[in-house]
């Protein structure tokens, strides 16, 4: 009897959960608020109580199950399945993530950081093909990134794929990270803002995006991508630096590990093609000759689904 895996997408909004087939297909998908009160002490019972509550529902049991997969943000210790530093979730202090649930649930659990989860999903069910070598980018609040290579993720000592933390632009916007420069405040969802407002006190021009960031009315990157699609000019000189730094990124990357594919995700990717070509440009332009012809850039496929297939494929250890 083929046996199920459980995928957990830890976020710092929504948690969302899915029990998928041994080869990677959905069968019931469900999410939850993420309680982060009380210092995010909430939210691994939460977890457990979801997960016991569904399989009662669906009528299933325990040995049913391979185990459970989850991605999370923060610094994690995959070996004792600990979490510290997820400060989006309220969890300033060690979380024994993997003791609670696997006593709660009576399942095995696994975890991996949360961007490299996401490459995992795509890799097995989305743009990466099943590739051995894939490296994957998330463009969203932040930057994210997993890097997949001879088949198996990038952890190094533990910051293997930190792509956003890659410096794009020496002595450039400060970051969270306390460096300047870095990737995630040029092509992030708030990066790309960030660099609107900044052209737009420059720009004297006629210009919808410039009228809109005067008049003090809520710009998302969305918005930009979507007048630059309108061809407002100076929406397009915003995606052309964010294209820019990403395509930089991009070859910088592909020269270091030339991968099959390098996918780029989250929010942002939802420009499209739009944006992939701007960035290929720039990826032809800086990337080392063999690697320009060998290396494939395209966009994530899975969308919001790619946290919980890869977090599943996780629990695929314990087959």
């Amino acid at each position: 009897m083929a046996k199920k895996l459980i995928g957990v997408d830890l976020g710092g909004t929504t948690i969302k959960f899915a029990i998928l087939t041994e080869n990677g297909e959905i069968q019931q998908k469900w999410s939850l608020r993420t309680n982060i009160l009380d210092e995010g002490s909430h939210i691994v019972p939460d977890i457990i109580e979801s997960i016991n509550h569904h399989l009662d529902l669906y009528k299933m049991s325990r040995d049913q199950f391979v185990g459970i997969g989850m991605g999370t943000p923060g610094t994690i210790n995959r070996e004792k399945g600990t979490v510290v530093g997820a400060y989006n979730l309220n969890w300033k202090t060690t979380q024994n993530v993997k003791d609670e649930i696997e006593a709660g649930t009576g399942m095995k659990f696994a975890l991996d950081n949360d961007a490299n989860v996401a490459a995992l999903g795509e890799r097995w069910k989305g743009a990466g093909n099943e590739g051995d070598d894939v490296a994957f980018i998330t463009l969203g609040t932040g930057v994210g990134g997993g890097l997949i290579a001879n088949g198996k993720l990038v952890h190094g000592l533990g910051a293997g794929g930190e792509v956003g933390h890659m410096i794009v632009k020496p002595n450039g916007y400060l970051c969270t990270c306390g460096n300047r420069g870095c990737l995630e405040q040029y092509a992030s969802a708030t990066g790309i803002v960030h660099i609107a407002q900044d052209k737009a006190e420059e720009y004297e021009g006629d210009s919808r995006l410039k009228a809109m960031i005067d008049n003090g009315d809520e710009i998302t990157a969305k918005i930009v991508f979507d007048l630059a699609k309108q061809n407002d000019y100076l929406a397009n000189t915003v995606v052309d630096e964010v294209c820019l730094y990403l395509g930089l990124a991009s070859a910088n990357l592909s020269d270091a590990l030339n991968p099959e594919y390098l996918v780029i995700g989250g929010g942002v990717s939802a420009a499209g093609d739009f944006l992939l070509k701007r960035v290929q440009e720039n990826f032809k332009k800086y990337a080392f000759p063999t690697v320009r012809t060998s290396t494939q850039l395209k966009l994530a496929e899975l969308g919001n689904d790619a946290g919980v297939i890869g977090a599943a494929s996780l629990a695929r250890q314990f087959m």
